[in-house]
């Protein structure tokens, strides 16, 4: 393909705006991106339902419709949605889509250069499969989780044959796949490692450094903390793959300064069992707060002293790179790192953004809060190496710029 040929993308997703969600706004962003370089990118994906799995409202009872995003042709189709969590029913959410998104992509849509499909789920890589045969396309693999892998190790999925004809659809799709995307190098370099002389590029995650402008603030006056309060902040879902039981027991550790202050922002399953952790321990140096608006974060975040960002200890997540990051660099907080492997790798030993302590560890964790309690100065530097960090590499403007290069070079060098 030319350069000068206009090229047209279509995003196949599960997952898209107005749903809130990391996978939603990194498509979002990179599509609108994309398209401002003069690629005309269109988005199939499925009536917005996510997280509460119930249709929005004035999406009900569509099979089908068509809208504009920020200039983005955005066609939707029907999904089946249950609040159910069993796998049949889970099946059916993700088969529903592959099954409509097929419908609507043979039968609505016009031809396509690319088709770039969001994985997971894994299953709607069938529907990509198709339509690109269809559609005389090149199948884009976007991976942004080794399903069904990580299913297996954190004991998810547990039926064999399941499994089995899973990772055989899987390894099928790479194999079909004109180029894999994944979203850390660990799951560039496992796929590169299982399919020799396949293109695999690695499409970070990012930020857009514009929201993180605001500053005027009162959060800590409203909340009732003090200006000399040292504030440690945790945002995001409260569920067991953060294994958040860390934060609090550190906070046992370090009740006797007066002013260091944990605080969780957010809900999920285990929220009840961690306010109990408070309440037998009488924590008084920890404060829950409910899920904030995307809008308040940029807030909260300017007014803490550092963020906590933990998992827990499985090698399943040691090539995890949670999306908060990101988002905290670019407000130049520093980091109190949970995860081992490639994010501490890039943001603590590269970036030299914070501290890193053993996932699961409270006695390393509360050390390196008492760290950078007492040494303001590391404090602020490692505020300043984060912002530079992730401006430098990780704008969402940089990584569209990056990958939208890598494909032209693709086409140039296909043509030749």
């Amino acid at each position: 393909m030319r350069r000068d040929h206009h090229m047209k993308i279509l995003i196949l997703t599960q997952y898209f705006p107005p749903e809130v969600g990391a996978p939603q706004n990194r498509l979002f962003e990179l599509a609108i991106r994309l398209n401002k370089k003069g690629t005309t990118v269109d988005i199939l994906t499925a009536m917005p339902n996510y997280p509460q799995m119930e249709i929005h409202k004035e999406y009900k009872g569509k099979f089908y419709m068509q809208e504009e995003l920020d200039g983005l042709k955005v066609y939707r189709s029907w999904i089946f949605v249950s609040k159910s969590k069993s796998i049949p029913i889970r099946l059916m959410n993700y088969f529903s889509f592959v099954f409509s998104s097929l419908m609507i992509g043979l039968f609505k849509l016009g031809k396509y250069d690319y088709i770039l499909c969001e994985s997971p789920p894994l299953f709607l890589g069938i529907s990509a499969y198709f339509l690109k045969i269809f559609k005389g396309s090149k199948m884009i693999f976007n991976v942004s989780d080794l399903w069904p892998e990580s299913a297996e190790k954190l004991g998810l999925v547990t039926n064999r044959l399941f499994l089995n004809i899973s990772t055989f659809l899987e390894e099928f799709l790479y194999r079909k796949s004109y180029l894999i995307t994944g979203q850390t190098q660990g799951i560039v370099k496992d796929i590169s490692s299982r399919i020799p002389n396949k293109n695999v590029y690695w499409l970070p995650n990012g930020v857009d450094m514009e929201i993180f402008k605001t500053l005027n603030n009162n959060w800590r006056l409203d909340n009732n903390f003090k200006d000399d309060d040292f504030i440690l902040l945790y945002a995001g879902i409260i569920g067991h793959a953060q294994g958040l039981e860390v934060i609090l027991n550190a906070a046992r550790r370090l009740m006797e300064y007066d002013n260091i202050k944990f605080v969780l922002v957010g809900n999920g399953p285990e929220k009840d069992h961690l306010l109990k952790i408070k309440e037998d321990l009488k924590l008084n140096n920890v404060f829950f707060f409910g899920v904030q608006p995307k809008s308040s974060m940029p807030y909260i975040l300017s007014s803490v002293d550092g963020a906590i960002i933990p998992l827990k200890k499985l090698d399943i997540f040691k090539g995890a790179i949670p999306s908060k990051i990101f988002e905290t660099l670019a407000m130049r907080i520093p980091l109190l790192l949970g995860v081992e492997g490639e994010a501490k790798e890039l943001f603590i030993d590269e970036a030299k953004a914070g501290f890193a302590f053993e996932p699961e560890n409270d006695n390393e964790l509360s050390e390196k809060v008492l760290e950078m309690y007492n040494h303001p100065e590391l404090r602020i530097s490692a505020g300043n190496n984060g912002f530079n960090f992730v401006q430098d590499k990780f704008t969402r403007d940089i990584i569209a710029t990056k990958f939208w290069d890598y494909l032209s070079g693709l086409e140039d060098k296909s043509t030749t």
